[in-house]
């Protein structure tokens, strides 16, 4: 059965938002939709001028008879630091300190609107970098890692400091804690990662990043490469880190009576657009 045009925009564009980077052919939208190719063609450049000026993402399209679309999913400037200024605020709490210059933040982690956003910042900063998997500590860093995955449309692998007997034979590393200088180990499983892979690597929180080096030296230990790595927040440290390039959300300052909150390094990729006034161009 025909589908009129404004009902198939409607249903193609829910059907890319759901599969970010995925090929998906104009042979499939026209089987779909009982329409020719050429009508599906304008209905993609529909899309990809809305999703375009409105911040939504680049709608890629891809000629030849293996060709098609592709959404990629990124966020502007304006929209990302609404939402920075907004964790800002809900950080700030004196209430949320902890011992050891931390601020408690796992329920704002806990929220499905707060880990779409993060994921969306942290895969525009990677926008033109091919990613494979996304890799991340247990057990704070989980709800992190599945919202990067998610806009990537890539799995995520969890690292563990102890091994667990149904994830069958594992690669394991030491590593020294950046901040308490302790020795620790890390393990992920041989079937988790690919050889050869490009990984991102993310966490909730870094200080001096000796758990984010443990698991750049774990990427090595699988024979794959380091993609770039990003948290949502990092810490004041004295001294040096263990891992000079990164992106961070936020900035926290945490004393015994004061929580300082900032913006992070975040920014390179963001990009500075207003959907209302150039859809009316």
């Amino acid at each position: 059965m025909k589908v009129r045009r404004s009902d198939r925009l409607i249903d193609m564009t829910r059907y890319l938002l759901e599969r970010p980077h995925q090929l998906v052919s104009l042979t499939f939208f026209s089987e779909r939709y009982e329409s020719a190719k050429s009508s599906i063609s304008e209905d993609l450049t529909i899309l990809k001028r809305t999703f375009r000026t409105c911040g939504t993402g680049l709608l890629e399209t891809v000629p030849g008879a293996a060709g098609g679309a592709r959404f990629i999913p990124y966020i502007t400037k304006n929209e990302a630091n609404q939402f920075v200024n907004e964790m800002i605020t809900a950080l700030s709490e004196e209430s949320r300190f902890l011992p050891g210059g931390y601020v408690y933040m796992s329920d704002l982690l806990g929220r499905p609107n707060v880990l779409r956003q993060v994921g969306r910042i942290v895969a525009t900063q990677y926008l033109h970098e091919t990613v494979d998997a996304v890799m991340t500590v247990a057990t704070k860093g989980i709800p992190i890692a599945q919202g990067v995955a998610e806009s990537l449309n890539v799995p995520f692998v969890i690292v563990r400091h102890d091994s667990q007997i149904t994830e069958g034979s594992t690669v394991s590393v030491n590593y020294v804690s950046g901040s308490s200088q302790r020795i620790e180990k890390m393990a992920l499983s041989t079937r988790s990662l690919k050889p050869g892979s490009r990984v991102l690597i993310v966490d909730d929180f870094m200080k001096g990043g000796g758990t984010i080096g443990g698991m750049q030296s774990l990427v090595k230990e699988f024979n794959s490469t380091v993609v770039g790595v990003a948290v949502f927040a990092e810490g004041a440290f004295e001294g040096k880190s263990k891992v000079p390039d990164y992106t961070s959300i936020l900035k926290i300052d945490a004393t015994t009576d004061h929580v300082e909150v900032t913006p992070g390094n975040f920014g390179d990729q963001i990009f500075t657009t207003d959907c209302m006034s150039e859809l009316k161009k």
